[in-house]
Formats: C-alpha cells, structure tokens, sequence
C-alpha cells in the first residue's frame, strides 16, 4: 500500500494532513461493513419469503405494520430462526421487518415459552423451519478451488485489470479469490451470490 499523504484545504482555510493508509483502510472498513449488511439483509428477506411460502401470505407480509396474529407469529419465528441459525443482526431484522429493534429482543427472549405453551406459534416455527432446513440442505459445496474459481468467471464474475480489492469465497474447504477494485466490487458480489445461489459460500474482503 502506497504510503503517502494528501494536504487538503477545508472550509475554514484550514490545512488538513490526512494520511493515504489511513484513508484507505477507513475505506476498506466501510466496505466490508457495507458487504456484511447487504449479506444478511439478503438473507433475512430469503427467510421470510420462505416463511410466506409455506404459510401462504402474500410475499412481503412481513413488514406490513399489521398486528394480525398470524402475521405477528411469523414475523416472530423468521426473526428467531435468522438470529439462531444464521446469526442475522437484529438491527438488519428490524429493518427488514419494519419494526423497532427492541422488539428483537422480545422475539430472542420469549420463544422457548411461547413454543412451549402456544400451539399457534410452534406449528408455525415448525413449518418455516423444516422448509428453511430443507433449502438450506440441499445445497452443494465446491470439492476443488480452480473448479469454483472457472465456474463463477463462467457465470458473470470478472476480475480487475487494476485489482486493489480480493474477494475471498470459500465453499466447504476450498477457498478462491477474484480480484477486483474499489468501484467494481459491489457488482462482483452481486454476480457471486447469482452464481451460488444453490451452493454453500462465504465471502470475505481483503
């Protein structure tokens, strides 16, 4: 990394010494920051449209600001599965479901009496979370990481000529790496999660 520095000039003539490391390590933290909200939003949005499914509500009933209890239930256990399962913040589930994140909480706290005692609730937590283990299941991992690497550049990936960004996907115990820049990397993560969508991955930024 280049180790330089930038003399700016601010509103109040000012003169501000800003170190290039620093600058683009702050960058690269906005960046996986950025990957890491957009990862599990994607993926609580994939949880309660597997609850809607199986429950036959109208995709995006979830985030309605209804208190009709078999909306309030679903709503409950997609939120208890994303945390469980998937580890899904819960600032990305309130968001998501259009609620305050104290209510969270109140989902964290109050499942294992309310699978207990309330038949309503744990017919329906069994039957998105059969469906979301059943998904979840049936996806395959990579044996081989060139195999994986010439798979995803057949399927829309590209890597950079001027990289300054890696993605690190790994499936199972194969690891491969695309190597991208700062303003394409948004659009390599989008084309990644296309071409895996029936796999088993992880992504990290370098």
């Amino acid at each position: 990394m280049v180790n330089t520095t930038q003399t700016l000039q601010d509103g109040n003539g000012l003169m501000v010494i800003m170190n290039y490391q620093i600058k683009t390590w702050l960058l690269l933290m906005m960046m996986k920051t950025y990957h890491f909200k957009m990862n599990e939003e994607t993926n609580f949005k994939a949880i309660c449209g597997i609850a809607t499914n199986v429950l036959g509500m109208p995709l995006g009933s979830l985030s309605l600001r209804t208190r009709k209890r078999p909306i309030q239930v679903a709503r409950a256990a997609s939120a208890y599965i994303a945390m469980s399962e998937d580890k899904i913040h819960r600032n990305i589930i309130a968001k998501v479901l259009n609620r305050d994140r104290a209510v969270t909480y109140h989902y964290e706290t109050m499942h294992k009496k309310m699978y207990a005692t309330c038949s309503i609730y744990r017919n329906t937590f069994n039957k998105i979370y059969l469906a979301y283990k059943n998904i979840d299941n049936a996806k395959d991992i990579f044996i081989d990481k060139d195999f994986m690497k010439k798979y995803l550049l057949k399927n829309g990936v590209k890597e950079s000529k001027d990289p300054n960004v890696t993605i690190e996907v790994t499936s199972g115990s194969v690891t491969c790496k695309i190597k991208t820049s700062y303003f394409d990397y948004t659009n390599q993560l989008e084309f990644i999660n296309i071409a895996l969508k029936e796999y088993h991955f992880t992504i990290k930024i370098i």
